[in-house]
């Protein structure tokens, strides 16, 4: 049996290079930082897959009243559950597809707003991360805390793999990313040490 595709929230704004979805509350099987996650392409079967670079509570007015105030525990979860005010998560694009072939490159177009942001599988992880060239897009990304989202994403994808394909995914990883920074040795030497943490 397929479990059912985890939806996250609805689009909130997009561009070519990043979008924003917003969600009512962050329950405990939300993806977090360095998630894969996709969403719906503004044409039929266009898919845009992304990584999670941020998640931002923003206060409403009644949280504001909430703080000076002596407010019971009931009050605050159900400010909690039924928030006025949407909880906003921030995705790099990192790829698109047409649901047979998955392209590591920026999307011909963002996605629409209101649409539906979904949980990657585990198999669709493994299958983006078979290849990387999306590190460079990762690396390049001016809005991100890229080394920190790059060596997160990594230990996911790894995470979805067998057990003794882990450390040579990670190796394979890593000596991408020699190449890539090459003239960077100190920016090369952080993120082979967050890999190495995990």
């Amino acid at each position: 049996m397929t479990r059912p595709e985890l939806q996250v929230g609805r689009v909130l704004r997009s561009s070519t290079r990043s979008f924003t979805i917003g969600c009512a509350v962050m329950q405990p099987d939300i993806p977090a930082f360095g998630s894969f996650v996709r969403a719906n392409g503004p044409t039929d079967n266009s898919l845009i897959y992304g990584l999670i670079y941020d998640v931002s509570t923003q206060d409403d007015l009644f949280v504001r009243q909430f703080i000076t105030a002596d407010t019971p525990d009931e009050v605050v979860l159900d400010q909690r559950r039924n928030r006025q005010v949407p909880i906003e998560v921030s995705i790099l694009t990192v790829g698109c597809g047409d649901g047979e072939t998955i392209r590591q490159c920026l999307p011909p177009q963002p996605p629409v707003t209101l649409d539906w942001l979904y949980v990657c599988s585990n198999e669709e992880i493994e299958r983006f991360t078979a290849r990387t060239d999306f590190f460079r897009l990762v690396l390049e990304a001016r809005d991100a805390p890229t080394d920190e989202l790059l060596a997160a994403c990594l230990r996911i994808a790894a995470a979805v793999r067998p057990e003794h394909a882990q450390r040579p995914f990670l190796i394979e990883a890593g000596r991408e990313l020699a190449r890539l920074l090459a003239a960077d040795p100190m920016r090369l030497e952080g993120l082979l040490l967050r890999l190495r943490s995990w």
